[in-house]
């Protein structure tokens, strides 16, 4: 007598379980991609290598192929063409140069 009802509970927690998978996979498929963070910090008078990385969100030994492929996807979001900022822009461009092995430099602001 037990075992149809304890049967019938196994197939109903199964089918909740399946139930509850398939809407979890569903929301995941349907979410929006999650957007890789920027640098929000405030800048420094002097630029150094530690905060040009920052903002272009590679490491302070990037390659410079990477350090180029950063500051594109950086100055992509962000050019004053595209209603960005001059003054992110020109920060962007002081960034990639001292991290390319140029100095830094003070930004005109």
């Amino acid at each position: 007598m037990a075992t149809p009802i304890v049967a019938g509970v196994g197939v109903a927690v199964l089918a909740y379980s399946g139930r509850a998978a398939i809407l979890a996979y569903e929301a995941w498929k349907t979410a929006p991609p999650r957007l890789r963070k920027f640098y929000e910090g405030g800048f420094e008078p002097d630029m150094n290598r530690r905060e040009a990385s920052l903002i272009l969100g590679v490491r302070e030994s990037a390659a410079k192929d990477k350090v180029v492929a950063a500051h594109r996807k950086v100055m992509i979001a962000n050019h004053p063409d595209a209603g960005g900022s001059d003054y992110i822009a020109i920060k962007i461009n002081e960034a990639k140069a001292l991290m390319l092995g140029g100095r830094g430099g003070k930004s005109p602001f």
